[in-house]
């Protein structure tokens, strides 16, 4: 498996206004092309550079960053014309969904390409499998959700890949027929083989030396964000999560800072970002997209032709994931989400009750493809 560095910044993919001008491609850019002409106008920001130091947050660029991709909620105004904005949002989501349509409405030119194809699927976690909550302790997944990932897995080797700790996200979807890629795809296990012994096989984890540096980071930001009301430190194992989803906008270039003024003293960690969240990460070249190479290989499925991966995910991190299926045509990302965005998939899908949609839809065809043969 390759594992050369890729240095570049990552797509932001998250709910911000776009602008369909900067989507141009090219016609033979993915398999299934739909073209696109319209007068409609979005504005995505281009790719994001950040600073290599760490100053002050509004200087740095970083607040302008937690707001760009995470918008606080609207307040209600009487002057709104609310069926105008609503009818205008529905055609610039139609009009993207020209160049990134539904894997739903474009699943007969799916699963045609995965005709004798051996389908490998990756899901994202909280959006995509779970709805996006408050509290990140209630991301919990419907019961119906965790049959359809259950099934899904009976006929396709399946993994979840998610930024929350490898044990946590075990812990919400509660299926041991899985492979999990932790903390970014930093803490990998297999399925239970054995169910007698219930034990787990540790494929990968490329940063254990980090671990007693995140845990003492996690310590600091718990103490130093303790004041700032609600605000929430998760500890990922590989990675810790400063969740500000639940701080009010006045604070974030507080918490920010907070945060800065913690890792500036640990040149071996990175600051990223999400929807609503900061994250500390070692600075090792491994993301989800590498995770994915990592499990193709260690599935045997890695450089073949008969082989085709799926990745289903909502949020800026997964786009590591979409550009490695969309680099030599390797598979097809899927972006979750209700808005347009820039991003590297080649289907959306609105929400996860689609996402469950889409995963009964494939093993009805595999049912259905397995009984002709």
């Amino acid at each position: 498996m390759d594992l050369k560095p890729n240095l570049n910044s990552p797509v932001l993919a998250d709910q911000v206004p776009v602008k369909m001008s900067s989507l141009g491609r090219s016609a033979t850019s993915a398999p299934y092309w739909a073209s696109f002409s319209s007068d409609l106008h979005l504005i995505i920001p281009k790719r994001r550079t950040f600073p290599n130091k760490l100053d002050d947050v509004r200087t740095s660029g970083w607040l302008d960053a937690m707001k760009a991709s995470s918008p606080p909620r609207k307040k209600i105004n009487k002057d709104i014309n609310f069926d105008t904005a609503s009818e205008e949002a529905d055609a610039l989501y139609l009009s993207w969904l020209k160049i990134y349509p539904s894997a739903i409405s474009s699943f007969e030119k799916i699963t045609n390409y995965a005709k004798g194809k051996t389908v490998a699927l990756f899901l994202d976690y909280d959006g995509t499998l779970s709805p996006i909550v408050d509290n990140p302790e209630h991301a919990f997944m419907s019961s119906a959700m965790r049959t359809a990932v259950k099934n899904a897995a009976g006929y396709f080797p399946t993994a979840i890949i998610s930024g929350r700790s490898r044990d946590k996200v075990h812990g919400f979807v509660g299926l041991n027929e899985l492979y999990y890629a932790g903390s970014h795809g930093m803490d990998i296990i297999g399925p239970v083989k054995d169910s007698k012994r219930g034990k787990e096989v540790n494929l990968f984890q490329p940063a254990s030396e980090f671990l007693p540096m995140i845990d003492e980071v996690f310590r600091s930001l718990i103490k130093n964000t303790k004041d700032i009301l609600g605000s929430k430190v998760e500890n990922n194992k590989f990675c810790v999560s400063v969740h500000y989803r639940l701080v009010d906008e006045k604070s974030w270039d507080l918490i920010a800072q907070r945060v800065l003024d913690i890792i500036k003293n640990y040149p071996r960690l990175r600051l990223t970002y999400g929807r609503k969240v900061l994250e500390i990460r070692p600075v090792i070249d491994w993301n989800k997209g590498r995770a994915v190479e990592f499990l193709l290989e260690s599935l045997g499925l890695n450089d073949r032709d008969d082989v085709l991966p799926i990745y289903v995910g909502d949020d800026r991190t997964d786009e590591d994931a979409f550009k490695v299926l969309r680099v030599g045509g390797k598979g097809f990302g899927i972006l979750v989400s209700s808005v347009p965005k820039e991003t590297n998939a080649y289907y959306s899908l609105r929400e996860p009750l689609e996402v469950m949609d889409f995963l009964i839809s494939l093993v009805r065809w595999k049912k259905a493809e397995m009984a002709t043969h």
